[in-house]
């Protein structure tokens, strides 16, 4: 399952911003994968924090052919010790097991989420032990697939307007005058921002990375 957009997104973003629009005609459509699960997504997210991609799918492998299922109850039913030999640490599968009891107990209302606004959303969910307003972000850009968000806290972002609008840097004042002229779809364009961070267009540079060789030239 990938984030969902089409020609609507598209020709908007085109249609306000001329750099942005360049860019998508050169990626093209982005696919990018989703989690339809909104209590796998938290714990997916939880155990990626601060590690590789990499390291991250190899705990998610670990932990879905331990329990098969990955629910409240299934996180709920293995000790603390079990959940840190998959690989994550000691914190994070305290998190991890918090998070399950509160959904597991009713204490979190989980599906609630869903009809709230990115703002409440993010308060409820950066609220749990182990989650950030970052995580949050992601849970709400690659699970719950809300249209308008673009996240300060990434630094991938960061990047990709760095190289897309050629700044050495990216305050806050600048970040916001994107993010409205994005809005109403936010996360589409963060969809190629990351992209752009990746490389998907070689000629792209960082403009962080010049002023730094310069700086270690004198």
């Amino acid at each position: 399952m990938y984030f969902e957009y089409g020609s609507e997104e598209i020709e908007f973003l085109k249609g306000c911003d001329k750099l942005l629009g360049a860019a998508i005609d050169r990626i093209g459509h982005i696919y990018r994968t989703v989690d339809g699960d909104l209590f796998s997504s938290v714990i997916h997210h939880i155990i990626g924090q601060q590690i590789s991609t990499r390291a991250q799918a190899t705990i998610w492998q670990r932990l879905s052919g331990r329990l098969g299922m990955i629910n409240a109850n299934t996180i709920y039913s293995l000790e603390l010790n079990e959940l840190q030999k998959l690989g994550m640490t000691f914190k994070k599968a305290e998190y991890i097991k918090d998070f399950a009891e509160k959904v597991k107990n009713k204490e979190f209302d989980i599906d609630a989420l869903n009809d709230l606004p990115n703002a409440v959303v993010i308060k409820e969910l950066s609220a749990q032990k182990g989650i950030g307003v970052w995580t949050a972000e992601m849970i709400m850009t690659f699970c719950m697939q809300r249209p308008d968000v673009v996240s300060f806290r990434d630094l991938a972002i960061h990047r990709g307007m760095r190289m897309l609008y050629h700044h050495r840097s990216i305050d806050r004042k600048k970040f916001a005058k994107y993010v409205r002229r994005y809005s109403p779809y936010g996360t589409v364009a963060s969809l190629y921002l990351w992209a752009i961070a990746g490389g998907a267009i070689p000629e792209m540079r960082d403009y962080a990375l010049k002023k730094k060789k310069e700086a270690a030239k004198k």
